[in-house]
């Protein structure tokens, strides 16, 4: 049976007697794995089709759960992202961290959306890319389901004295039930926080990533709310060190 999806490349393999296999994002099926003959080479349409940050439209072949490219047109590539080195691997880390999250065969719209609006803000912004990464990262945890509490201790639900994040609580912490948490041998993964912290882990929860356009966190903001994520996606999410964190964002 033939038929039509859009979707970008999430990874693909070297080829093995003229023909590949490509891992797709699609919009209408989900993350799947797809054979191809098609060649990446050059800036033809059937070589931009393989490539990573381009959004495109596929005619595949499926039978029962298996896929076939035969086919596929450009929507809008994001070329941009692989002229600057940084962007580069802003925008390779979430898309290998985007691979981690999905599941094989399950629909995903809402952060294939997502995707497509991060390479969209990706393209266009000038620098401190980590911040949109760190914004995209909060946006799929809530997507999934799994964001922590943040406007009340998650233990006891108190509104004041709110001064500690707890990843395996898995939102903030009053001081008393930090204590609490000490006294039962629970201390590991607790971090101090301010309110700023906690406000932007809010602000990238509730606004669209196009907001973000003119705001770059920088110094002990940014390292408390780095250290937060990676710790929360590698306890609730088992993701930890990815093959594109190499180098450093700038």
């Amino acid at each position: 049976m033939r038929v039509e999806t859009e979707g970008v490349v999430l990874r693909q393999s070297s080829p093995v007697d003229g023909r590949r296999m490509v891992v797709l994002f699609t919009k209408d099926y989900g993350k799947i794995s797809a054979g191809t003959s098609l060649s990446d080479k050059g800036r033809n349409r059937s070589g931009l089709v393989l490539s990573p940050f381009t959004r495109s439209g596929y005619s595949l072949y499926r039978k029962r759960d298996s896929f076939s490219i035969s086919s596929g047109e450009v929507i809008r590539s994001y070329y941009s992202i692989g002229e600057n080195i940084d962007k580069y691997m802003a925008g390779s880390y979430v898309l290998e961290f985007t691979d981690k999250v999905l599941t094989e065969g399950e629909k995903a719209p809402a952060m294939y959306n997502l995707l497509i609006d991060f390479f969209e803000e990706l393209s266009i912004r000038k620098s401190r890319y980590e911040t949109l990464v760190l914004a995209y990262q909060v946006k799929v945890i809530k997507i999934l389901g799994l964001m922590p509490e943040l406007d009340e201790c998650v233990c006891c639900g108190r509104r004041e004295g709110i001064l500690f994040f707890s990843v395996k609580d898995g939102g903030i912490l009053c001081g008393e039930c930090l204590v609490q948490n000490r006294n039962e041998g629970n201390s590991a993964l607790i971090y101090n926080v301010s309110f700023d912290i906690v406000n932007i882990l809010k602000f990238f929860m509730k606004r669209p990533l196009s907001d973000l356009r003119k705001l770059a966190l920088k110094g002990e903001l940014l390292n408390g709310v780095q250290d937060i994520i990676k710790s929360y996606i590698s306890y609730h999410l088992d993701i930890n060190k990815l093959k594109s964190e190499g180098i450093k964002l700038d």
